[in-house]
């Protein structure tokens, strides 16, 4: 647990007596799988790190359609945006498995801001490295095709969750077919086609909530 709260931006710029000190102010809660963090709308007052599991962050349309935003796991934070921007919550969270998280209220941190400089320019690079993610999104939506996203996505999701077996890169995702659609911004059926297309040419196998990538390279041109 203490090497997955180590890998938080919230922790790069700290001493290890101030490292202590914020470790003990934060608590630690368990969801079960499906179980909702906070609904969009939610007044935004703590940020949460995820020490086990997943956790998909997500936006919800009028009509009930729903974009999948994130899908984050152990290591990532969530909610640290609304320590800077003081509204309600801009999406909603949801355990995509039994989940632990490590939660920090606001006027907790905000101390350590103050008086620490260095952990708000942490928490800042963090946000910007989202806002990158979220232009390049942006950008695939406009530029790529839906089987060059989904290609792209199977391969972030490979770099966070994947594990290397004799059969390739296992990638336990935990998204419905509808969820990974959700994900790349498209259709379920337009990315069942993709993923079909992707395993009659060898690239991955699939497998209930989760994809073997077998061919790394082939994949990765698609993703261009």
């Amino acid at each position: 647990m203490d090497d997955v709260l180590g890998k938080l931006p919230l922790f790069a710029a700290l001493d290890d007596d101030a490292n202590v000190a914020l470790r003990v102010a934060m608590r630690h809660e368990n969801f079960s799988r499906g179980d909702v963090i906070f609904d969009e709308g939610d007044a935004g007052d703590k940020l949460f790190a995820v020490i086990e599991g997943k956790v998909k962050l997500a936006r919800t349309a009028p009509d009930g359609r729903e974009n999948l935003q994130a899908v984050l796991g152990p290591g990532e934070m969530f909610g640290e945006l609304s320590l800077f921007d003081p509204k309600p919550r801009t999406a909603g969270a949801v355990a995509l498995t039994d989940t632990m998280l490590a939660s920090l209220a606001h006027e907790e941190l905000r101390p350590w801001i103050t008086g620490r400089p260095d952990v708000a320019v942490q928490l800042l690079q963090a946000l910007a490295q989202r806002l990158r993610r979220t232009n390049d999104v942006l950008a695939d939506l406009v530029f790529s095709d839906v089987p060059s996203r989904v290609a792209k996505a199977l391969l972030g999701l490979a770099e966070r969750f994947g594990q290397p077996t004799n059969d390739g890169i296992h990638v336990a995702h935990d998204l419905t077919q509808e969820e990974l659609a959700q994900l790349v911004g498209a259709s379920r059926e337009t990315v069942n086609k993709a993923l079909a297309d992707f395993s009659a040419r060898g690239w991955i196998v699939i497998e209930s909530r989760a994809v073997v990538i077998r061919d790394v390279e082939g994949l990765s041109r698609r993703a261009r």
